[in-house]
């Protein structure tokens, strides 16, 4: 009986340390998007997010008339954490370091978020036409997925429903238009290690329905 109650005595510890733990790991990350409002996000223009795009599902970046929604403070290493889901055939992407919002394409890097299923340089979790996902851990069309996109000087680190499925060096990106192999990406006057490492992040509207939620930053360890 002793031991019993010195087991049960152990595991009520160690659960209460796991989620003492846990609690404090989530405190760390800050709440940019509570579902309720837009405050703190802007259009390329700098104009505030209309509020016709806080939706019931969440921020949804779709029919504001901008490429991007974008939050208003500026970044450079981070954790960004938060859950999406995608309407069908929704073709989207998370836009991180940008550094001119009239050129969010040529002056920041683009982690893919579209409903396929492959594995290609424009795939779910991608860094787009630079580093192929290395699985397709994304959901289907109306199911929510969780990314967390982390950056800390030349690297970036995308994981997509507890799957890492890209990683970048940026300090190996040195020839506009070329990947480290040699081979060409869309970018041709670009050399991609040499992009400001600080800037704006936020998502694309690309012409279909897409929603945000749990939006969620922190400094990386």
């Amino acid at each position: 009986m002793f031991a019993m109650h010195t087991s049960m005595k152990t595991c009520l510890i160690v659960g209460a340390l796991a989620l003492t733990a846990a609690t404090a790991a989530d405190k760390e990350f800050r709440t940019i998007f509570d579902g309720t409002t837009g405050a703190g996000w802007l259009l390329c223009d700098k104009k505030p997010l209309p509020k016709g795009n806080v939706q019931a599902d969440g921020l949804n970046p779709h029919g504001t008339g901008s490429y991007l929604v974008v939050h208003e403070t500026k970044v450079a290493d981070f954790v960004l954490d938060f859950d999406y889901k995608l309407s069908k055939g929704c073709n989207s992407g998370v836009f991180i370091r940008v550094s001119d919002l009239s050129d969010p394409v040529n002056t920041g890097i683009e982690v893919a978020l579209d409903d396929t299923t492959g594995t290609g340089m424009h795939d779910p979790g991608a860094l787009y036409d630079l580093v192929a996902p290395k699985e397709n851990a994304q959901k289907p069309a109306g199911e929510w997925n969780h990314m967390t996109i982390t950056a800390k000087g030349p690297k970036i680190a995308v994981v997509l429903n507890d799957a890492r499925v890209s990683t970048i060096d940026l300090d190996e990106w040195n020839e506009p238009g070329k990947r480290p192999d040699g081979s060409s990406h869309k970018f041709s006057n670009v050399a991609i290690g040499k992009l400001p490492r600080t800037g704006y992040f936020g998502f694309q509207d690309h012409g279909s329905d897409c929603w945000f939620k749990n939006i969620k930053i922190k400094d990386p360890d």
